[in-house]
């Protein structure tokens, strides 16, 4: 037993070390937007050195927070996506790659460094408790955008040490000595439904506090830096299960009277026409600047700061010899076939409603949805043999970059505000945001009376902005003009039921089911999948939701990994 104690004592204090070291704060003049991002990695200085009351003490201080951010960044799409059932590791893929996707998590896995994690929080914890919110210039208090934008990050990264680790410390104050973070290691640990509510009390007053304006750094508008607060919002009650609420705070943010938040529909992949099916047009991208809404940016060169390893990971390249360690999973072929293709063929005087042949294409991943088939290639590699030293397989998955890491995106907080409504007891308006795009013409021609009653509250859309020629369902994005198809329809039961919510109450699981697909259909490869299985399994108390599709990934049932699975301890990594 001493053993052990003293074990686990070592363990904290290593973890917390670590803590502790990651504080850093740069006080440098930067001479060149290339530079924003680089800030120096000294042990804290003594506190009365470090009072932040001047502008650029602030953004720098900020900036400094992204940088932590982008340790963390990979590790953001990397555990959602290896631990889901989209992609396989390759031959080529790392030990701890293959780990992860077997859930064979061990403490020296590179992928399980809390400590990194804790840098950005107590990063966080600083800036909170030593910021001059109290100051103002010319009547304008100058750092509530900064202040309401670190409270956002650190609470994103608590929702990430949630579903990552299950439970873990809530340390709220700048940990600046040895014995402080032995004391906040050894304190009670917090679950998920915990931070969710102590993070909602803590961000809901400064839900309408605009994001900082740092300007362009390094070519980038810095806004896109910053976590939405309504959004954020959302997610944490999302996760806690305060459906109307979340429905309500993704409302006000998507429909925002300044800025409201429109998918970009003319981006999508289509059949040219039904006479023609042997090459989409229209490539589907989520680059646009429409789309991505929060991302981490990263560097370009190690001397700058971290350079993401995303594409090494996830492509060809020469930097590892084309040998690409993830691919997308036979369940991810599956999915995107099993989807019906279709297109409104109108004339002057019919319209006609046309399906996507199913056999005879030039490529199996044009079947069904065209998402999958515009974001992934694969293809030889100039007929080199076993004897190379390069791969003789090129594979490319577009939406991946160097230059950054997406937090949020367009699209997927509409899909994420679908399932809030739809758990909330609202179907139909969740079906319409996946069928035919949410604005009030299709909430008044599709959704019944008595649902609009009650929803009415959290599907408020402004009229000018958000009209049928500026809207689109989501899943028209890669399956066609889904508002024709008679395949992709909202669930009813066979027979009528005794009452209205009998039949709410049989549409509520079967609709989000068709959410969590589309959620995979349009956020495959982006890190997303592992939690959104995740947050249906816990939410119905049915680890089978995550065991059976992840067991499944290779197209054949692996009945231990199974069984692993349906134990949910075994879905979080160690806190060690």
């Amino acid at each position: 037993m001493k053993n052990m104690k003293d074990k686990t004592y070592k363990r904290h204090l290593m973890v917390l070390s670590f803590i502790i070291c990651h504080l850093s704060f740069s006080v440098a003049l930067l001479t060149s937007c290339q530079d924003m991002l680089e800030t120096s990695s000294e042990l804290v200085e003594f506190e009365k050195d470090n009072t932040l009351n001047h502008p650029t003490d602030s953004v720098y201080s900020v900036l400094g927070i992204i940088s932590k951010m982008q340790v963390i960044a990979d590790r953001t799409i990397l555990l959602g996506e290896v631990r889901g059932d989209l992609m396989t590791p390759t031959d080529a893929a790392s030990a701890d790659l293959k780990n992860l996707a077997a859930f064979n998590f061990a403490a020296d896995n590179k992928y399980n460094a809390v400590s990194d994690y804790y840098a950005v929080i107590n990063n966080c914890n600083y800036y909170l408790a030593h910021v001059d919110t109290a100051l103002q210039r010319r009547g304008r208090t100058l750092f509530t955008q900064e202040f309401a934008a670190v409270k956002a990050f650190r609470a994103w990264t608590y929702l990430q040490l949630a579903q990552i680790y299950g439970q873990v410390p809530l340390v709220l104050d700048p940990v600046m000595t040895e014995q402080e973070a032995l004391q906040a290691m050894n304190q009670p640990h917090v679950g998920l439904a915990d931070i969710c509510q102590y993070f909602i009390e803590d961000l809901t007053p400064f839900a309408e506090t605009e994001l900082p304006r740092f300007g362009t750094i390094d070519g980038w508008d810095s806004q896109s830096f910053f976590i939405p607060m309504k959004a954020l919002l959302g997610d944490l009650c999302l996760w806690s299960g305060q459906y109307l609420e979340a429905a309500r705070w993704y409302n006000s943010y998507l429909n925002d009277q300044k800025n409201p938040v429109q998918m970009s529909y003319t981006s999508r992949i289509i059949w040219p026409d039904a006479s023609d099916f042997q090459r989409p047009q229209n490539g589907y991208s989520i680059t646009n600047t429409r789309e991505i809404i929060t991302f981490i940016p990263m560097e370009d060169r190690v001397f700058d700061g971290v350079v993401s390893d995303i594409r090494n990971i996830f492509e060809s390249t020469t930097e590892n010899n084309y040998y690409f360690q993830l691919t997308p999973s036979r369940a991810m072929h599956n999915l995107s076939a099993a989807q019906t293709y279709c297109m409104e063929n109108k004339t002057a005087t019919t319209t006609d409603t046309i399906y996507a042949p199913k056999t005879g294409l030039m490529d199996e991943i044009l079947v069904g949805d065209l998402r999958f088939y515009s974001n992934y290639t694969v293809g030889s590699n100039g007929g080199r043999d076993e004897y190379s030293e390069y791969s003789n397989v090129i594979q490319s998955i577009t939406k991946v970059w160097s230059s950054l890491v997406p937090l949020y995106r367009c699209t997927m907080v509409y899909l994420r505000y679908a399932e809030a409504l739809n758990r909330a007891g609202f179907p139909q308006s969740a079906f319409t945001i996946l069928k035919y795009g949410i604005c009030s013409e299709n909430l008044n021609a599709y959704v019944e009376d008595q649902e609009l009653a009650k929803a009415a509250p959290y599907i408020v859309f402004d009229e000018n902005t958000f009209t049928r020629e500026t809207t689109i369902g989501v899943h028209s994005l890669g399956s066609g003009d889904s508002h024709a198809n008679e395949f992709y329809v909202l669930p009813m039961p066979e027979s009528q039921l005794a009452t209205h919510q009998d039949t709410v109450n049989y549409q509520i699981p079967l609709v989000e089911d068709m959410i969590i697909d589309e959620m995979a259909l349009e956020g495959a490869f982006e890190g997303y999948r592992f939690y959104d299985l995740m947050r249906v399994a816990l939410r119905r108390g049915n680890p089978a939701y995550l065991a059976d599709p992840i067991a499944s990934r290779t197209g054949v049932l692996d009945q231990n990994l199974r069984t692993l699975l349906m134990e949910p301890k075994n879905w979080y990594l160690p806190l060690e």
